[in-house]
């Protein structure tokens, strides 16, 4: 998702300035700075050779990681690599717009010096078809001092920006919109499944259920079968979306609320990864498969 969300930055930044990119992955950093070179639009933009480049050249600092121990690490690095001198700029801003856990995330915002910056949660919802259209919604965990900052600079990724209260709160946001989205996404594979059995035709399936009250975003914006068309390739991964269910699970027994469709739901998408035929690494929409669902292109 990192990468069309950082296209959105670098094509609407104003010329005057600059967007560093990094990614552990080099070509794919490469890769990005050719094609938006050739583009000739918006900032200019320019790849960093390594993680230590970053902190001191710029202003404003967004990360977008798979797991709670990337975002430990890159923070750390960041703020070991910070070489502070007489002419340093104003405090910087750092958003995080990985889903991990809360107490990491409160971890990390404790371990950046006042004087280097305030560090926010800013999980996003909208997946790659929202990163990619500029979609995307944040939810903001921050102090209400850098929510102006924040938002300005966010609303060139997303459509929508929404302050949920102090650090943290953006993650538990996102947590709970996960949880139902593992759920919802279950069950939209189970209705268009049975549907297509009862010999309905799919595309008058989908059009009942998303003009019914059975419409959500599984329904209608990450259709299993419009997914299958893809191979369901791309999109949200099932393993994050397996570390997603971890998470909100992991934090609901923290804080003692029952989730009675946990652990089966958990188990569904545990045996779509392993047990499914050519299930590994697709969307999360692969459910369908596991299920039996018919597929038109089928291999």
């Amino acid at each position: 998702m990192g990468y069309p969300m950082a296209q959105n930055l670098q094509r609407k930044l104003p010329p005057s300035d600059t967007l560093i990119v990094y990614d552990v992955r080099k070509e794919v950093v490469d890769r990005f700075v050719t094609e938006e070179k050739e583009g000739g639009r918006g900032s200019k933009v320019v790849g960093a050779k390594a993680l230590e480049e970053i902190v001191d050249r710029a202003d404003n600092i967004i990360t977008m990681l798979p797991e709670p121990q990337h975002v430990r690490g890159v923070y750390s690095t960041l703020v070991s690599s910070h070489k502070p001198t007489a002419s340093s700029t104003s405090p910087k801003l750092f958003i995080d717009s990985s889903t991990i856990d809360i107490t990491t995330s409160l971890q990390i915002s404790k371990q950046i010096p006042p004087s280097l910056g305030t560090f926010i949660d800013a999980p996003v919802s909208g997946g790659v078809v929202g990163a990619t259209a500029g979609t995307l919604t944040f939810m903001l965990g921050a102090p209400p001092s850098v929510l102006p900052q924040a938002t300005e600079l966010l609303s060139l990724m997303g459509g929508r920006i929404l302050p949920c209260g102090p650090p943290g709160s953006g993650l538990a946001a996102k947590l709970a919109n996960n949880y139902l989205l593992a759920i919802s996404n279950i069950a939209v594979c189970e209705a268009m499944n049975l549907g297509t059995r009862l010999g309905l035709d799919a595309n008058v399936l989908k059009e009942v259920v998303n003009m019914s009250s059975g419409r959500c975003w599984a329904s209608e914006v990450n259709n299993p079968l419009d997914k299958a068309k893809g191979d369901f390739k791309g999109g949200f991964g099932i393993g994050l979306m397996r570390k997603d269910l971890r998470l909100a699970m992991q934090a609901a027994e923290e804080v003692g609320a029952k989730l009675p469709f946990g652990e089966k739901t958990k188990e569904v998408y545990q045996r779509t990864e392993e047990e499914g035929r050519e299930c590994k690494g697709r969307d999360f929409s692969v459910v369908y498969r596991w299920l039996g669902g018919k597929e038109k292109n089928w291999r």
